[in-house]
């Protein structure tokens, strides 16, 4: 392997080679001055470059070097010491959120681009932007979107397992108002309020997973945003009628010592014989108190801060970034207890749509479903009809019930 040495050494090297060769070997012809005088030419030879190429590279005469850029350069600083070098400025700009900058831009967090540090659950510890993207790609949309698909899949698993419940008892023809009319508008209200809702908000969340491969991206943007606006106005709907719901059935759904008996027989799904309850039983109490009422405040008051509609609020970003992840989580567990309650009044139980659609239902249906509102009804303590009836199912006779 060759190993070259720059030129001027080369050049030296050489020099005192030849030197060192005359001395030595031509002993009659040069004597020791004249090698030392051919060592000192050779030196000079090599130094010439040399000081021809620092000539070369040095600074011009009269140029003064700009001094060493600081960590706490102003970004006009910068600009004088390493002209294009704007570190100061993207320092300004990612410690806006502890330290606000100026800006002309109107709203609460002007001066602020990127927001302090933190950390939700489930996030790392960065800018709150980030820390917030974090928590809804990684846990919001799977586990949401996970736990709404397991449940839809054991209502139907049920379904086909067991069927619709109920029709044991014989229907006499004769009903009993189950639902006025005023009860039925504020439960249609609210259900299709909600109903636009959940749909949505499904698309919001998970179609750009689902939706956005199967229709492209100009039909998706259409339907997203013609959704969103939906559910803007959807909302405070829904708001509005889930406290008259609320109002309109409290009552009934007061907890009582016969819907524990009603639970620890799990409200006969898999018995075959169903427990005896008031109007209400125990389940349907359920989601009227953790679905209607816990879930329902938390999902409208979360709703209102994200609409802008709570006055006194400033909306800042993190209190939008906090507002969409409870809103997010509480949807989801609003959307499974409300799946289930459609099921059981739709396919889940035999002619038990016909109540809210119509307002009333069978003596033998109520018997079965709810026997200790059946025998209020029997004995007087509740009237059979609450309402005068304007039209009634055909073959129906209402009659009261003794």
């Amino acid at each position: 392997m060759r190993t070259s040495l720059p030129m001027p050494a080369s050049r030296l090297i050489a020099g005192l080679a030849l030197a060192l060769f005359g001395a030595v070997a031509l002993p009659g012809v040069a004597t020791a001055q004249d090698a030392a005088a051919i060592a000192a030419s050779a030196a000079a030879t090599a130094a010439a470059p040399a000081a021809a190429s620092a000539a070369l590279t040095g600074a011009p005469a009269g140029f003064l070097a700009p001094a060493e850029p600081k960590p706490d350069d102003s970004n006009a600083q910068r600009s004088k010491s390493q002209p294009g070098n704007n570190a100061p400025f993207w320092r300004k700009v990612r410690e806006s959120g502890n330290d606000k900058g100026i800006s002309n831009l109107p709203g609460t967090e002007k001066g602020v681009l990127i927001q302090s540090f933190t950390q939700y659950p489930g996030s790392r510890l960065t800018n709150a932007g980030e820390a917030w993207r974090q928590v809804r790609n990684a846990w919001l949309v799977p586990y949401g979107g996970a736990l709404v698909v397991i449940t839809m899949l054991a209502l139907a698993l049920f379904y086909f397992a067991k069927g619709a419940i109920g029709g044991h008892e014989r229907y006499t023809g004769r009903v009993i108002e189950r639902f006025t009319y005023f009860e039925r508008a504020a439960h249609w209200s609210n259900a299709i309020a909600f109903c636009v809702l959940a749909v949505s908000g499904l698309v919001m969340a998970f179609g750009k997973f689902t939706l956005l491969p199967l229709v492209g991206h100009s039909l998706f943007g259409w339907l997203t945003y013609a959704l969103k606006t939906a559910h803007n106005f959807a909302g405070p709907l829904f708001a509005v009628s889930l406290v008259i719901v609320f109002v309109t059935f409290v009552r009934d759904n007061l907890p009582s010592r016969d819907d524990l008996h009603w639970l620890l027989k799990g409200g006969g799904l898999f018995g075959g014989v169903e427990p005896p309850s008031k109007r209400f039983n125990a389940g349907e109490k359920i989601v009227f108190w953790g679905g209607v009422f816990a879930l329902g405040i938390v999902v409208v008051a979360s709703g209102l801060v994200l609409d802008k509609l709570l006055p006194g609020l400033a909306y800042e970003r993190g209190d939008m970034q906090i507002a969409h992840m409870v809103h997010a989580t509480a949807t989801v567990l609003m959307m499974c207890l409300f799946l289930g309650h459609i099921y059981l009044g739709t396919l889940g139980m035999k002619d038990a749509y016909k109540g809210m659609k119509t307002g009333y239902v069978d003596e033998g249906w109520a018997r079965e479903h709810h026997a200790l509102w059946y025998e209020d009804i029997r004995t007087g303590k509740i009237p059979a009809q609450r309402t005068p009836p304007v039209e009634l199912p055909v073959g129906a006779q209402p009659r009261p019930l003794m």
